[in-house]
């Protein structure tokens, strides 16, 4: 392997596990430590990672947050064929809340125009392509915008979802951790979805495989409140033979990610 897609082997496998390992990585790639810890300072001095003892660790916190441009983006076409496995799973007639992000944005592109919804959104961006369903009733939470996302916060927001009862939440995270449960990078948006989880009968987790295993800063909900999470990762992905262990259903769309 070139050093140019090593090290962007070397992120990958960074932001999806939050640390890594000097040993672990020398193995992986069968190159010597020596040659791992040179490739850690070159990512070091671009701003990618922040060296730590025998390993590092990403150079942002857990607390940032992407632009959703950005987002968008990234693992597109596995974004594409979560969102179409998540919009099979709906039924005539159904209540459901659709979460922010761009995994949920790419669910409510896919779903029929002409079944019959009840859609509760706290995403100006879904909201504005629900719109184009005529047999879709939409209705948007109020609340405070958050800049760039496009998504609404906030007191009003969450107590919207005391006035409903739904079918199905749709959620979109930014990490599922077998340990840790659903986290997102920020605390009022992590509040929101809170809101939302008791609001709804059935929790689905829309997430691609570079949120299997990422613990982020604010925490969601134990996956023991979960019931399904649809996913690109390997079914062979030890987080998420761990993640079937706690009892949530997971849905592999594929192709899979290849197994690390």
């Amino acid at each position: 392997m070139q050093m140019g897609s090593r090290k962007q082997a070397i992120l990958e496998r960074l932001y999806k596990k939050g640390e890594i390992q000097i040993s672990d990585l020398a193995e992986q790639f069968g190159i010597s430590e020596m040659t791992i810890r040179r490739d850690l300072e070159t990512l070091e001095l671009d701003g990618f990672v922040r060296r730590i003892r025998g390993g590092a660790i990403p150079a942002t916190s857990r607390s940032y947050e992407p632009p959703i441009l950005t987002r968008e983006s990234q693992n597109h076409e596995a974004k594409i064929r979560i969102g179409r496995a998540a919009a099979e799973l709906l039924r005539d007639g159904e209540t459901v809340v659709l979460d922010v992000g761009t995994t949920v944005l790419q669910m409510a592109r896919a779903i029929n125009s002409r079944m019959p919804l009840t859609i509760v959104t706290s995403s100006i961006l879904i909201a504005t392509e629900l719109s184009s369903k005529p047999q879709v009733r939409t209705i948007v939470t109020g609340g405070e915008v958050r800049p760039g996302e496009m998504s609404l916060i906030g007191a009003s927001t969450e107590n919207a979802f005391q006035n409903f009862n739904c079918d199905s939440f749709f959620i979109g995270v930014a990490g599922v951790s077998a340990a840790n449960g659903l986290s997102e990078y920020n605390l009022d948006d992590s509040r929101v979805k809170k809101s939302a989880i008791k609001a709804s009968a059935r929790k689905i987790v829309l997430a691609d495989s570079s949120k299997i295993g990422k613990v982020a800063f604010a925490s969601v909900a134990d996956l023991s409140e979960i019931d399904i999470l649809i996913t690109d990762a390997n079914p062979k992905n030890k987080e998420i033979n761990l993640i079937k262990d706690v009892g949530v259903e997971v849905i592999h769309v594929e192709p899979f990610e290849k197994e690390t």
